[in-house]
């Protein structure tokens, strides 16, 4: 290839990526993700995501295919890019053939943001670095000093470092188990986790100030807390559903599936049914838990909450003082 057919190839790449990434902002304020707080707006389209995802992985037939921004075929680099910049999730990382960091879902990380409740001057962890991508949708909205993001392999906060100094941002970028927090840095206003959590890490309570915000993924939810302090946190389920990659580190196990003999076919493929038996973790038998669903017509996510305190956690329908309480095991 000349050095001029190069050029030119570059520069048909840049106009794409702005016009793509003007397209996912389009897709992201339609969906509503930006109706509760729109200055997220301003920071999705500042920020290329395509320097975030040098290369990732689409499943195909037998496995994943890797999409790459320096292949030598042209038309490789332009699916590339466009699929930089489709409103999906990307897998970016792989190990044994198991999906270990991923790039999520643009219109969710807006909603998550969105309902972070962010105000200036606040000092937010995130838990899950990734791709640095949500690291610099932060710091470009609070600078770099008051943002932290944690993961726990180095070869994750690596990459995620150079994409950030690649898009022109610093954040704090630290190597360690994100349910330890992140200490040195504490206290927080805010506290985001991007992976999937069986129980809230109780080191987040103590870095987090008094009525702060927790945000994270837990048993296909996000669950919002609101922080009273050290040892204790309370907050509702928000309407979505979430899917992410496990938080990873001390040891933290998933629960056993749960055996759905004697639950009739519609509950088990329901997808609200099954938040439930994730959310209860065994507190609830299944035929319990589908009595309790039926009646009380099929809740939504967000009637139900969580209360953590001290070394324990309760799980509650409409109201933490009323007649629908869970104990969760540890």
């Amino acid at each position: 290839m000349s050095t001029h057919t190069l050029d030119k190839d570059l520069d048909d790449l840049g106009d794409l990526a702005a016009s793509a990434r003007a397209a996912l902002v389009r897709e992201i304020e339609t969906s509503g993700a930006f109706d509760s707080d729109p200055a997220w707006k301003e920071a999705f389209a500042a920020i290329p995501r395509h320097l975030f995802v040098p290369y990732y992985y689409i499943g195909v037939l037998g496995g994943y295919e890797r999409c790459w921004g320096e292949s030598p075929d042209p038309r490789a680099r332009e699916r590339w890019l466009r699929g930089a910049y489709a409103d999906a999730p990307l897998a970016t990382r792989l190990r044994d053939g198991e999906l270990v960091s991923s790039s999520s879902q643009p219109s969710l990380m807006a909603m998550m943001l969105a309902e972070l409740r962010v105000a200036e001057g606040n000092r937010v962890l995130e838990i899950g670095a990734g791709t640095g991508y949500n690291a610099a949708l932060l710091s470009y909205r609070l600078g770099d000093d008051l943002v932290t993001t944690v993961d726990l392999y180095p070869e994750i906060t690596e990459a995620a470092r150079q994409h950030l100094t690649a898009a022109g941002y610093r954040p704090a970028v630290v190597t360690g188990d994100g349910a330890r927090g992140v200490p040195e840095r504490a206290p927080f206003d805010r506290i985001i986790a991007t992976c999937t959590l069986t129980s809230v890490p109780r080191a987040w309570l103590t870095q987090c100030r008094p009525g702060g915000r927790i945000l994270a993924p837990l048993a296909t939810g996000l669950i919002a807390l609101t922080v009273r302090d050290a040892g204790h946190a309370e907050g509702h389920f928000l309407h979505t559903p979430a899917y992410f990659v496990p938080l990873r580190g001390e040891g933290r196990p998933e629960p056993e599936p749960a055996s759905l003999g004697g639950v009739p076919r519609r509950a088990r493929d329901h997808e609200l049914f099954r938040f439930l038996l994730a959310l209860t973790r065994g507190s609830l038998d299944p035929q319990e838990a589908y009595a309790l669903w039926e009646r009380e017509g099929m809740p939504q996510r967000e009637r139900y909450g969580l209360t953590v305190g001290g070394e324990h956690e309760w799980a509650w329908l409409d109201d933490p003082e009323g007649p629908y309480v869970w104990a969760l095991p540890d």
